[in-house]
């Protein structure tokens, strides 16, 4: 199966939180194609970011993208059903921070969610042995999590390669993402590897000129360019 090509997902974490409404209105006008959401609790990861509140709230504002959560909590189970009820589209999680990964997963896709996996720089890819035919899609941390702006480790191009080899091999339509690190410089080489779908936060939001009111504009065709 083949699934559209090319998703740019701007990390909201990088945004102006004192208006985060009309920063997730300008880039989706921009030609971004999802929002994505890095939820964190200080346990899991030492950092401590947004909830199922907050997603709403773009819902509320009138945001009809896609919102593909990324939960760094544990335990993962408790907060699914918040997500999904506030509005997500997509929810994924670390196989770590779940008891029972296949119940995770299908707890996600009960509440209506498409289901996803998130594998750490160092975290085995193993346990897609058995729950490929549960995911809707594979994220790869390219940075280790907690906290926005870290450098791309280029070791993950070697794990793309081999879950973009699983994907192809499944015939599923499973979306491949990368997140951390992701920029105009180097998102052309992290899609050649494999990915489909680019998370970037500062490389989208700390990057445009405020002063421009088309400032999401340039930055995002300049990924496009580099996709094409």
């Amino acid at each position: 199966m083949t699934i559209q090509p090319d998703f740019i997902s701007p990390s909201i974490l990088s945004a102006d939180f004192a208006r985060l409404g009309e920063e997730v209105d300008n880039v989706l006008k921009s030609g971004a194609d999802m929002v994505h959401f890095d939820v964190m609790d200080n346990h899991y990861v030492p950092n401590l970011t947004i909830g199922p509140l907050v997603c709403e709230a773009l819902r509320n504002h009138g945001v009809t993208a896609e919102i593909d959560v990324h939960l760094m909590v544990k335990p993962v189970d408790r907060i699914i059903p918040d997500f999904a009820k506030a509005g997500a589209s997509y929810i994924t999680f670390h196989p770590e921070s779940s008891e029972h990964i296949d119940r995770s997963l299908q707890l996600i896709r009960d509440n209506g969610c498409k289901s996803g996996l998130v594998f750490n720089p160092a975290t085995s890819l193993d346990v897609l042995d058995y729950v490929m035919d549960k995911v809707d899609m594979i994220l790869l941390m390219s940075v280790n999590p907690g906290f926005g702006g870290q450098t791309f480790i280029p070791q993950t191009l070697t794990k793309l390669r081999q879950v973009r080899q699983r994907i192809d091999e499944s015939g599923l339509a499973i979306r491949l993402e990368v997140d951390g690190g992701v920029k105009v410089d180097n998102i052309a080489e992290i899609k050649a590897g494999g990915a489909d779908t680019f998370v970037a936060g500062s490389a989208i939001f700390g990057a445009a000129n405020q002063n421009d009111p088309n400032h999401y504009d340039s930055v995002l065709n300049a990924f496009r360019k580099q996709l094409a």
